[in-house]
Formats: structure tokens, sequence, C-alpha cells
């Protein structure tokens, strides 16, 4: 049997990156994986969404739940989007990583934000979280990816300069991938690759989503990964023709619809 973690890890080469495809449900990790997807993670977000909830409300539980599903919906390694592991001390982190495993995740994502939000864990204790997290990752039985997130920068707890030094602590503490979702335009992505020879997440959102692909493999970008992106397209799309048919009795916009065969020929095709 193919280890989802040892594939995943393989496709993790900076300067040659590949494209994380956030996905939100089975179907539209099959479409994804026909349409020529190496990998996919969950996102808290679109998760979220699809059960009416803000980003931030989802219990761990229900986070592990559907990445099972996304796990069985497809042949493909899959990630967790899995926040800040659901609890403040290290320890919750660890089991976080080992319950992840035994559901078949190739590897997670931990935030050093405790939810939605402008605070942050302080250093030492983010620094206890990777380190706990890495050493319950290397004691697994399988390959695990365990992948360390500075996120103060998006949620402005602090600058990129604290980024850079968190994002150095936590290479130093084990994390297998570094990542600092938004710090601001290519330039400041590139100090963010240029802190680590790990390789380095880079979220295709804000300034960065007007990027190519070629430009992330330039500046030495390991993977870009998607978030809530892809899902926010689709609920940009129902609220296009919601408000077309409910204000103007308008339902031109439903004809640029994917014909159901053609939907149901790539869930065909991607499925596990």
């Amino acid at each position: 049997m193919t280890d989802p973690g040892e594939t995943f890890r393989a496709l993790h080469r900076p300067g040659d990156p590949f494209i994380l495809a956030n996905a939100w449900d089975a179907g539209s990790a099959r479409m994804l994986a026909a349409i020529g997807a190496q990998a996919l993670a969950t996102s808290s977000a679109a998760h979220a969404f699809t059960l009416g909830l803000p980003d931030g409300s989802v219990t761990r539980d229900q986070a592990l739940a559907h990445a099972q599903d996304l796990v069985a919906a497809t042949s493909l390694p899959v990630q967790g989007d899995f926040e800040d592991g659901w609890g403040e001390d290290p320890d919750t982190v660890a089991e976080t990583v080992r319950l992840s495993a035994e559901i078949g995740l190739a590897g997670i994502c931990i935030e050093d934000v405790p939810g939605p939000g402008g605070d942050s864990y302080s250093r030492d204790l983010a620094i206890q979280r990777i380190v706990a997290g890495a050493a319950a990752a290397r004691a697994l039985p399988r390959d695990f990816v365990f992948c360390a997130r500075a996120d103060g920068v998006m949620t402005g707890a602090y600058d990129l300069d604290e980024a850079v030094a968190r994002l150095r602590a936590f290479d130093e503490s084990g994390a297998d991938v570094l990542y600092v979702p938004m710090p601001g335009d290519l330039a400041a992505l590139g100090r963010v690759v240029a802190a680590t020879r790990k390789p380095v997440n880079a979220l295709a959102a804000g300034p960065l989503a007007s990027h190519r692909l070629d430009e992330f493999a330039k500046i030495g970008v390991a993977r870009v990964s998607l978030g809530s992106a892809l899902a926010r397209v689709t609920h940009g799309a129902i609220a296009r023709c919601a408000h077309a048919m409910f204000s103007d009795g308008d339902f031109t916009d439903l004809t640029t619809a994917m014909p159901g065969a053609d939907v149901e020929a790539l869930l065909r095709a991607g499925g596990a």
C-alpha cells in the first residue's frame, strides 16, 4: 500500500512548486483530482461554510470526519488544514497529529493563532507547540508531513520580521514545511523563502493571486495552496445568480452552467 505521507513529501521541491488544491467536499475533491491535482487539502473556512458556520467554528471531531471523507474520495494524499490544533497546550497539538494520521491524512498545518482575530500565541509557546507536533509526527509508524504556520502577519498580530523569526524557530523545532499566509507582495514572500532551507508554502490570495506558478518557482516556493479561495469562487457564482434571479427575475447566468454529464464524468474520473 502506498504511504500517503511519503507520496506527499516527494511533491515538495523548492523551485518546482505543485498546487495544493483545497477541496470542501467529496465532489470538489474528485473534480480537482480528475482535472490534474497532485494533492488535496481541507480548508477550515470552506468546510465551515458548508455547515453554515464562520471560519473557526468547526470542532476537531467535525474536521477529522470531514478530512476522512476527502481521504476516501480520491487516491491523492490529503493534508488537514487544522487551525491551531484545537487547543493551546502542546500536548493537544501532538494528539491532533496522532488522530490525523489514524484517519489517513498525509500531513497537517498548525497555526500560531488561537482562532480568527488579531491575537497570537507568544513566540515561546508557539515554538513549544511546534516541537510537540513535530515530535508526534516523527514518532508515527509512517511518514507524515508537519507544516508550521506563522499567521500573525495575516491577522495583524505581528509584522513580517516577527514572522520570519518564528519561521526560523519552527524550522529548528522540526517542522517539515513552513508557511506565512499573506506576507505581502512577492518580495515579502521571497524573504520568507530565504529564511529557511525547508519547503515553503505560498497562499494564492490577495496580491499573490495575481502571480503565475512560474513566478512562485523563480523565488524558490515549493507549493502553492488555495485556502478557501476556490470555494469562495463558487459562493460568488451563487450570489451573482441569486441576485439576478431574485432581484430582476433574470435566469441568464444559469446558461453558463456546466452540463451535468460533464460533472459526472469528472466525478467518475477523479474517484479513488
